[in-house]
């Protein structure tokens, strides 16, 4: 049964028929939102395609206006939106409320929530509530958590349910405590195998994608060749078949030292505190309001 949402959007639930003119992830106009069958036809087609971290209903819409196929509501939220030191803090709360105004923001991009620290570690009932909430209360389309092998019950329990599932290995940033930092993971041959295990793992319980965050270029390749889901990369090299990037790193919003891997597109720290400061010169020196800006 299909329903008009409160937004007054109606969503097409099948995920049948083209995705786009001409089928491209990236860039293209469409009626419905992007789903978990187009992600995969854009594996068999070879295609690569961004995907970007959003928190908030206006970004959110920039980046659906740009085409962008796909949009993270990260526990990155912690770090770049909420002040934390860490992804850990992050409740079930915050993630829910920021995803379900990244639904409202958008029209067309598939819209992925994060699992935060604590939601699901206790094992797949927990998992599978917590998955619950984000799609009934938030109404995103997809999920995503933290772990390979250790998360595989989880995910094969939430695909069974018909919860999509984004996996996510390497390095984990959940795990912060445990690793002493955030260095970089599947280095050696041991490691290197422990990577290609979580990940097929992660294939086998039913994700429809996996995240491969800071490893070893020709790790991540090697990976991305034996898997038939698509790899998303985030200091991952060149060869996964999507990139992800926080936007504030993206965009050279985050403030000090950002990671290696990062490429800024624009400085709107810079941009921002420019308007801020030509703002507050007007208003003291009296140029603002000025008589354009004014009733009477």
């Amino acid at each position: 049964m299909t329903h008009v949402s409160p937004a007054g959007k109606q969503p097409d639930s099948s995920g049948t028929g083209p995705p786009e003119a001409g089928k491209a992830l990236y860039g293209g106009k469409g009626s419905r939102r992007i789903t978990v069958r187009d992600i995969a036809a854009a594996k068999e087609r070879g295609e690569k395609w961004p995907m970007l971290t959003a928190y908030d209903a206006m970004t959110a819409s920039v980046f659906d206006e740009a085409g962008i196929p796909v949009m993270l509501v990260g526990d990155s939220m912690g770090n770049c939106h909420l002040g934390y030191e860490s992804t850990v803090p992050v409740t079930m709360d915050e993630i829910t409320i920021l995803s379900a105004a990244v639904v409202r923001g958008t029209k067309r991009a598939l819209i992925v929530g994060d699992l935060p620290f604590g939601s699901f570690q206790e094992g797949p009932v927990q998992a599978l509530r917590s998955a619950t909430r984000l799609l009934k209360e938030a109404g995103v389309g997809a999920v995503k958590l933290e772990g390979g092998e250790r998360s595989a019950h989880q995910i094969e329990l939430l695909v069974q349910s018909g919860i999509p599932v984004m996996a996510h290995v390497g390095l984990t940033p959940q795990s912060v405590n445990a690793y002493g930092g955030y260095p970089v993971q599947g280095r050696g041959e041991e490691a290197a195998q422990q990577l290609l295990r979580d990940a097929k793992a992660v294939q086998d319980a039913g994700a429809f994608a996996v995240v491969l965050e800071t490893v070893p270029a020709e790790v991540a390749a090697e990976v991305t060749h034996s898997l038939h889901i698509p790899t998303v990369g985030i200091g991952a090299g060149p060869d996964c078949d999507a990139q992800v990037l926080v936007w504030t790193d993206m965009a050279g919003l985050t403030g000090g030292r950002v990671p290696r891997f990062v490429k800024q597109y624009a400085q709107l720290r810079q941009t921002l505190g420019d308007a801020a400061r030509a703002f507050a010169e007007d208003v003291v020196g009296g140029a603002y309001p000025a008589a354009e800006h004014t009733f009477h």
